[in-house]
């Protein structure tokens, strides 16, 4: 096909050597990583700069097969992904990692049939090397085609089926439910209620049965309102739910701090004061924490550092390392403020 006229042309790795005045052989131990003497060196990165050369990244990857990219898949409606500031860190700690190995990080969002089959194909090509899994559910499409695939990957929590050979990083979101809501009640609430969360998530999941066990024979099944995700409007319909049951509530245990913010929007609507007539604590100590009014006590997740070795264990795959079994659980220290 000729070139159309005024088109320029793509400088090459023979333009470098011509003008460097060294052979092609040089060149490409520079671009490779390999030695050459100081003096070819710097010519050579001269000359690059002249002539505007860039490393031809598609063809060195059909030799290498690899696309030096992961994917960063995150099973969660769209709108859930710009609200959630959870997401956004883990999605920054994964990011940092990668680009400091020279990957590309590739946003997946799965929340639709229509994406399942759409990106079902994406990653079946091999467009990504490897991939890390936000909030997979139980027999998941995507989590089964990982496995199937043999693709190198890591989960952010622990899903319900894990996958054989792939490991998870998380927290331990049972035992810092019991760990926050027993000093909830240390407090002196007597109807703690709690506002739970992505029950068919491992850490939604986790965290009613932490809740249930700090409570012992006190908990009662009425007091938890059921919600859908982890966001503001879902922590608003809970509380209006919890207020409707049980009026004389006076403490709540919300599934994130998210959630916890919608619950005392309702309860400041309702007249009830936080923490003279309500106690609420959250969990995650994202910005949402420090947004409410009074601050809301809560657990905090250290969400960027859980991405950041979620990338790093991925990469350890890529570079021949047997993935740990099981998986690595984060410290999640209560951070107590004026809510409770």
């Amino acid at each position: 096909m000729q070139r159309r006229q005024g088109a320029s042309k793509r400088a090459t790795v023979h333009d470098v050597a011509a003008v460097a005045g060294v052979s092609r052989g040089t060149v490409s131990r520079v671009l490779n990583g390999g030695y050459v003497s100081a003096e070819a060196r710097a010519a050579i990165e001269a000359a690059i700069a002249q002539v505007g050369y860039a490393p031809n990244t598609a063809a060195r990857n059909l030799v290498t097969q690899r696309s030096q990219a992961i994917g960063f898949l995150v099973l969660e409606p769209h709108s859930l992904l710009l609200e959630d500031p959870n997401i956004g860190a883990i999605m920054l700690g994964v990011n940092a990692v990668l680009s400091d190995a020279d990957y590309q990080m590739v946003n997946l969002v799965i929340d639709s049939a229509r994406d399942i089959e759409r990106i079902t194909k994406y990653l079946s090509g091999g467009f990504v090397d490897g991939a890390v899994i936000v909030s997979a559910r139980a027999n998941d499409p995507i989590t089964r085609l990982v496995a199937d695939l043999a693709l190198p990957a890591a989960f952010v929590g622990h899903p319900p089926d894990l996958r054989q050979g792939i490991p998870f990083v998380g927290v331990d979101n049972l035992g810092s439910a019991r760990a926050i809501t027993e000093r909830l009640a240390a407090t002196g609430r007597e109807r703690i209620g709690m506002i739970a969360a992505a029950l068919d998530r491992d850490s939604g999941a986790d965290r009613l049965a932490g809740f249930r066990q700090a409570l012992g024979p006190r908990f009662d099944p009425r007091l938890v309102a059921e919600v859908d995700f982890y966001n503001y409007t879902a922590g608003m319909d809970g509380m209006r739910e919890l207020l409707c049951r049980e009026p004389r509530i006076d403490g709540v245990f919300a599934a994130s701090d998210s959630v916890a913010a919608g619950a005392i929007q309702v309860l400041r609507e309702a007249g009830r004061t936080v923490p003279g007539d309500v106690g609420i604590v959250g969990f995650d100590d994202s910005p949402w924490a420090q947004r409410t009014d009074p601050a809301l006590s809560t657990v905090h997740q250290p969400a960027k550092e859980i991405g950041a070795h979620a990338a790093d264990l991925v990469l350890r795959q890529l570079m021949g390392e047997t993935p740990p079994t099981g998986g690595t659980l984060m410290p999640t220290p209560i951070v107590w403020r004026g809510s409770a």
